[in-house]
């Protein structure tokens, strides 16, 4: 059976990646045996118990609700900042630098007065994985409004359409590719901030997972773990990049 055209370079590349990988494990393993238990057969043994296991998919649930919590606040205050920039020149120009400057902060810097203030739990994990989402959603949100359709604006007013009905049936509709955009760019780095952020005294989760599986040397479930953590990346990328390609199909 012959694999369809579109599948043979993506694995090819996965193939050689493997490859080197194992290259790589095989010969630094010379020096240091210990990376021997991060080869990738190593890896692949555990990681089929680990698919079906209900524990890990606890795991899964956990950091996929984290995910869903972080990204609905980062909208909630990244859309209407967003808007509220792109629509009033004086707010852009008082707040830009602020934006700027909070958004080149590394949102693991915020991990120890997060703890302080938030306390152990779930509620620094959200903090943290809003605050590094919330730019990419403003700034996209920011940059669709400048770039709406002015004839539209001024047709909404001439219907003497108030602010409310201007916002959602003009603005709204007309800025949702740049909001998918910004979204899908969010959920990347809401995916790396992720792992590092569960390892702020939570119970459960797949950061959590990786620590534990570090303090039991089980390094083969460590290296599992990850290429799990890199599949349901994937996965969750696909999404955003399909839902905001089917948005642009159906305008």
């Amino acid at each position: 059976m012959r694999m369809p055209a579109p599948l043979i370079l993506p694995v090819l590349g996965l193939g050689l990646a493997a490859t080197l990988w194992a290259v790589a494990t095989l010969l630094l393993a010379t020096e240091t045996p210990i990376l021997a238990h991060f080869a990738p057969m190593e890896a692949v043994r555990p990681l089929a118990a680990l698919i079906v296991d209900p524990l890990m998919w606890d795991h899964i649930g956990v950091s996929l609700q984290r995910v869903a919590v972080g990204l609905v606040v980062a909208l909630a205050i990244g859309v209407p900042l967003g808007i509220l920039t792109g629509v009033s020149r004086v707010f852009a120009q008082t707040t830009t630098p602020l934006f700027q400057f909070l958004r080149m902060i590394s949102p693991l810097s915020w991990m120890p007065i997060a703890v302080m203030v938030l306390g152990v739990g779930d509620a620094p994990v959200y903090f943290l994985l809003a605050f590094a989402a919330v730019w990419p959603i403003l700034l996209n949100t920011a940059a669709g409004v400048a770039q709406l359709d002015r004839n539209w604006l001024m047709l909404a007013r001439s219907l003497s359409a108030t602010r409310f009905e201007t916002l959602f049936r003009v603005v709204l509709p007309g800025i949702v590719a740049h909001i998918l955009s910004g979204v899908r760019l969010a959920i990347g780095i809401i995916w790396i901030i992720l792992v590092p952020a569960e390892m702020l005294g939570v119970s459960a989760g797949l950061g959590y997972f990786i620590l534990d599986a570090r303090d039991r040397l089980a390094y083969p479930d460590l290296m599992a773990a990850i290429l799990i953590i890199g599949a349901l990346g994937f996965a969750l990328d696909y999404a955003a990049r399909w839902l905001y390609q089917h948005w642009l199909h159906k305008r």
